[in-house]
């Protein structure tokens, strides 16, 4: 699930220092350039395509939103993120040996997020949840 090379499709796991220097891209400053939304969307997914650790981490800081991802995010966005990061937290798990919840935890400080009070932002407030659902729908 780590594309590179195009003879094998796979890249050797990511270094313990790898995926430290990644999670120090994570705690920097997004860089999100002045172009068009398409323009960036296709950047961000040639940057996941890559296989590359550092440009996944790259896509992950800059694409996040930390406590307000739910509101803040168009729908594209959130999905761009979401693969993302889920590709960074499942590396990231296996290569320091930890589970999925400490890998997250790990993951989720150096970007400044907390994810318990996303979800109880969901649960409070059924209806922002009822007009999200419905614009996915549309």
């Amino acid at each position: 699930m780590v594309p590179i090379n195009k003879q094998s499709h796979l890249r050797p796991l990511a270094t313990i220092n790898q995926i430290n220097k990644c999670i120090s891209i994570l705690k920097g400053k997004p860089k999100i350039k002045r172009s068009m939304w398409s323009r960036r969307a296709q950047e961000y997914e040639a940057k996941i395509s890559s296989g590359k650790i550092y440009d996944l981490g790259e896509v992950v800081r800059d694409l996040n939103k930390g406590d307000d991802l739910m509101i803040d995010q168009s729908y594209s966005e959130r999905q761009l993120f979401e693969k993302a990061y889920e590709r960074l937290l499942t590396e990231t798990q296996i290569v320091m040996d930890s589970s999925l919840e400490d890998a997250q935890k790990k993951l989720d400080k150096a970007l400044k997020r907390n994810l318990e009070k996303q979800i109880q932002k969901t649960v409070i407030n059924p209806t922002e949840k009822k007009i999200q659902e419905e614009e996915i729908a549309q």
